[in-house]
């Protein structure tokens, strides 16, 4: 077998160790931020507040404080893991039908994504206002000071930031977009140039000294809502749907894998998926195989395909849809386990104990997302995914951020053809099913051992599990895992990194024909504990397809 390339040259650049803190984050100027904050006494909640205020102003073609998040954060004193949703909402007002055009047919995704029906009402803000007061140590005011100075000031656009100023993405080529990237010459700026975001600065002046009010209520939420009415396919958001929001809070869905229990978000968020394919590939023998060997790729790509199946099918706000309890029960993931087999064969969804009535799905999910880690000195944990759903949201800006377009992870036609609903419809004060899938591992005992995610869409999920597998079962090390060849399969697609070409052919003779450069890449984020065998602390990967590190003092 050729050998699979797991660290690409940049990937121990990337990668880091610590001995009692640890950050790992898409940009180099967060992961700073996040370590002063954590240097000053912070905790690892403060530190997620300050990582988000400076992501959303430096890689706003991902996250931000006009998207939403979930969070997961792991208490070293309890040793328990709650999990925070900051998914965004549907305005009351919202419509089953309003992504069904004039002709009857659903519009195109470029013709949903920048109209005002796409934004929900942002979430991430008043999400991590709410884990901040049960976690804190610092005063909220004070977790700021970095962001707002790199806005005033300036900030180098990087090259994932000045590729996503010229891309095709309708949102780029919008008059709000156009206006902030653009110098007063018509050219854009280029990777290397400074680039200073003052409406950014005074809006977090109003955060720090208001909280999430600032945004969900007052002067912001007047513009937000000014903002989604105008232009193309109006929003119905209301004044009252903004100060309504409230995030919500549940304990983590802990399940076990392996010598290993596995955390992620309840739903309507992409943990869900992420365990039951863990419980599918507890089934089969991958853990004795490898990355060399095609068949754990196989495997690998059937649990992937089952899982996906059973999301799309009945996954959404379980407020709205009653989620399957049998979907992850043990009788139901070894009879699904079955169909993994020796060839790829059609899959389809099973039917789980409880499993409500629900329509086909037809949600298109391109993803804008961003993936961090932290771990603070009391050895408490948070694992973060955060986004504005696609590529500067819906391209519509208020005061230095962008506005989401989160609307669109839901299903774009809302009902089978004998009227019954999809389970990721469209509904008014609902949120959309997502693929974030923040991920947390424990020992039995409940002593942290990994924190992980990824951006990528609906590929989040694959991703996720690539990495879980990667490290629980075949012991590989963080950068290690998260430089592996990604393999996202998904119906009959199976979008895939180049992997070595025996694996490729081999794979190819039972079915699975690697398509390659399809979707986006991940962004996968580590942080490992390690053992006192290995020095203690702890180790920080960063993916090397895009401009992460790891870094801890």
């Amino acid at each position: 077998m050729q050998p699979i390339t797991v660290a690409p040259a940049q990937g121990d650049a990337k990668a880091g160790t610590a001995a009692h803190v640890m950050v790992a984050a898409a940009n180099p100027l967060a992961v700073q931020t996040g370590l002063r904050i954590l240097q000053a006494g912070g905790s690892a909640v403060d530190a997620a507040v300050a990582v988000q205020s400076v992501l959303g102003l430096v890689e706003p073609e991902s996250s931000g404080l006009g998207g939403g998040a979930f969070l997961l954060f792991y208490d070293a004193k309890t040793r328990k893991v709650t999990a925070y949703d900051g998914r965004e909402v549907a305005p009351k007002g919202a419509d089953p039908k309003q992504f069904i055009g004039p002709d009857g047919k659903p519009l195109t995704y470029f013709q949903a994504v920048t109209g005002g029906i796409a934004s929900g009402v942002p979430g991430a803000i008043a999400m991590l206002e709410l884990a901040q007061k049960e976690h804190g140590k610092l005063k909220w005011s004070a977790l700021f000071g970095e962001a707002r100075k790199l806005a005033d000031e300036g900030f180098e656009v990087t090259p994932k930031l000045a590729r996503a100023i010229v891309s095709a993405a309708p949102q780029a080529k919008g008059a709000d977009a156009q206006a902030y990237f653009f110098k007063a010459d018509g050219t854009p700026y280029k990777a290397g140039e400074h680039i200073i975001n003052k409406p950014y600065a005074a809006t977090l002046d109003k955060i720090a000294a208001q909280g999430s009010k600032a945004i969900l209520t007052g002067e912001l939420a007047e513009k937000i809502v000014a903002k989604l009415h105008s232009g193309t396919y109006p929003s119905t958001m209301t004044l009252a749907d903004m100060a309504a929001y409230q995030p919500k809070k549940t304990e983590g869905l802990c399940l076990p894998y392996r010598a290993h229990v596995v955390c992620t978000p309840q739903a309507p968020s992409g943990g869900v998926a992420v365990q039951e394919a863990l419980g599918l590939l507890a089934r089969t023998d991958i853990n004795k195989r490898g990355p060399q060997d095609p068949v754990a790729w196989l495997q690998f790509a059937q649990a992937s395909r089952l899982a996906y199946a059973d999301r799309d099918r009945y996954e959404g706000d379980p407020a709205f849809v009653p989620f399957p309890k049998g979907l992850l029960a043990p009788d139901y993931l070894a009879q699904r386990a079955k169909l993994i087999g020796n060839s790829i064969q059609p899959v389809t969804y099973g039917v789980p104990k409880d499993a409500p009535k629900v329509g086909p799905d037809a949600t298109k999910e391109p993803g804008g997302t961003s993936h961090f880690v932290i771990v603070d000195a009391a050895g408490n944990v948070v694992s973060m995914t955060t986004t504005v759903e696609s590529i500067f949201g819906n391209g519509r800006m208020v005061d230095g951020f962008f506005l989401n377009n989160q609307l669109t992870d839901f299903s774009f036609t809302p009902t089978d053809s004998d009227g019954t609903p999809a389970a990721n419809a469209v509904a008014g004060g609902k949120r959309p099913r997502s693929s974030m899938s923040p991920t947390i591992v424990l020992s039995p005992k409940g002593d942290f051992e990994i924190g992980v995610g990824s951006p990528g869409g609906s590929a989040i999920i694959a991703y996720d599990l690539k990495a879980l597998v990667a490290m629980l079962d075949w012991g590989m090390a963080p950068q290690s895992a998260a430089s592996l060849p990604n393999l996202v399969a998904r119906g009959d697609s199976f979008g895939a990194d180049p992997f070595p070409q025996d694996i490729t052919a081999a794979l190819a003779t039972k079915g699975l024909v690697l398509q390659t450069a399809r979707g986006e890449n991940s962004g996968i984020h580590i942080v490992l504990r390690r053992s006192a065998k290995q020095g203690g602390g702890y180790s920080g990967a960063a993916d090397p397809r895009r401009e992460g590190v790891a870094r801890g003092f």
